[in-house]
């Protein structure tokens, strides 16, 4: 299994309280980065690897990264590997060959192959839970979308927000956390928004709430004013997974709202981040905000969950492809010949690849030029 990773700029709900300040400037936080970076590959392999043990499929080679090899160990049956370019990494278990042996991964039910192929990006998905639970402890609270101030000059109460309601949703979109109240409100360009709250137990709808704007005299750019403040909880026992399961779930939602803003035509190549960006990104918030482990840890939790929903996508050489044809295999119990669907993933991998290279180059440019 190939894992890719390509990253759109939805990282700006993480790192617009921090900034973006070009190339990092302690080594501690490139290798920082670089660590989080290495970790989240590692699971997403990881869990084809465990997998496909379970089901009993030969492994033959485990590696993180692309293109040469800088350090390699055989084990008893996989060969562990290192490679010099870090934009993803592999489980090889000789899934477009048609062979004999019964340990081979053709060889096995659809079921099993399907599991081996989802696991990966299902590890990913499990670590940015995992994370969001972590962040949430080293944070020492959570936050609500219930409204507990209004500022002195705050112009949305004179349209019905009141104290104590419960926001549930902006715009038609369900809130699930804090983070999708700044998103909705920050990503607002006239101050009117649509509002749902819940009010002493019954859903209200308030439509037309105003907001203040505030426009940048250099960029014209407008941007709402937020004039409340939501609650800050204590955590416990009780709230601790639900809203863990809310921060991930948010990101999750970014990722998908971005990749449709790609398809859509609202951003183009030169938004796009691969490894590079990533790891700069990761390092620029570390060194901005005094390597605060909850940012670290919220923007960590954002590139997994990426990770995991980008290698879903029904293309070839990625998961989601892979899955595609399992899945018309199910359906027709017949598989496609191995020679025909390597050379559809072949061709999916090299087009990948030339993009990455495009994004790369972007990356590297982007380091050296504002």
């Amino acid at each position: 299994m190939n894992s890719f990773v390509l990253f759109r700029a939805a990282e700006k709900a993480v790192t617009e309280t921090s900034g973006h300040s070009g190339i990092s400037g302690t080594v501690i936080s490139i290798l920082l980065a670089a660590f989080f970076f290495c970790l989240i590959i590692v699971i997403h392999e990881f869990g084809h690897f465990i997998v496909a043990k379970a089901c009993g499929i030969k492994v033959d080679e485990f590696a993180i990264g692309m293109g040469p090899v800088i350090y390699k160990k055989q084990g008893k049956e996989t060969l562990f590997s290192l490679r010099l370019l870090p934009i993803g990494g592999f489980c090889s278990m000789g899934e477009d060959i048609d062979d004999d042996d019964p340990d081979s991964f053709r060889k096995k039910p659809v079921l099993s192959r399907i599991a081996v192929i989802a696991a990966g990006a299902v590890m990913n998905l499990l670590l940015g839970f995992i994370l969001s639970i972590v962040m949430i402890l080293a944070d020492g609270g959570a936050v609500s979308s219930r409204i507990v101030y209004f500022s002195d000059d705050a112009v949305s109460p004179d349209y019905g927000l009141q104290l104590n309601d419960v926001i549930t949703e902006i715009n038609g979109v369900k809130i699930f956390s804090v983070k999708d109240i700044t998103y909705q409100l920050g990503n607002d360009e006239d101050g009117v928004i649509d509002f749902v709250v819940k009010r002493d137990g019954e859903k209200v709808r308030l439509d037309g709430v105003h907001f203040a704007m505030e426009e940048n005299p250099e960029t014209g750019k407008r941007t709402l004013i937020y004039d409340f403040k939501v609650q800050r909880e204590k955590v416990t026992a009780g709230n601790l997974l639900p809203y863990a399961f809310k921060n991930a779930v948010y990101y999750g939602r970014i990722v998908l709202m971005s990749l449709g803003d790609i398809i859509r035509g609202k951003y183009g190549i030169n938004d796009l981040q691969g490894p590079i960006g990533i790891v700069t990104v990761i390092g620029d918030v570390a060194e901005e905000t005094g390597f605060d482990v909850s940012f670290l840890l919220d923007i960590a939790t954002l590139v997994t969950i990426n990770i995991g929903i980008f290698n879903l996508l029904p293309i070839p050489a990625l998961d989601g492809g892979r899955l595609v044809f399992l899945i018309i295999e199910a359906f027709r119990r017949k598989a496609l010949k191995a020679e025909t669907e390597g050379m559809i993933h072949f061709v999916g991998f090299a087009l990948l690849m030339m993009l990455m290279v495009v994004v790369t180059f972007n990356d590297v440019k982007n380091i050296f030029v504002k």
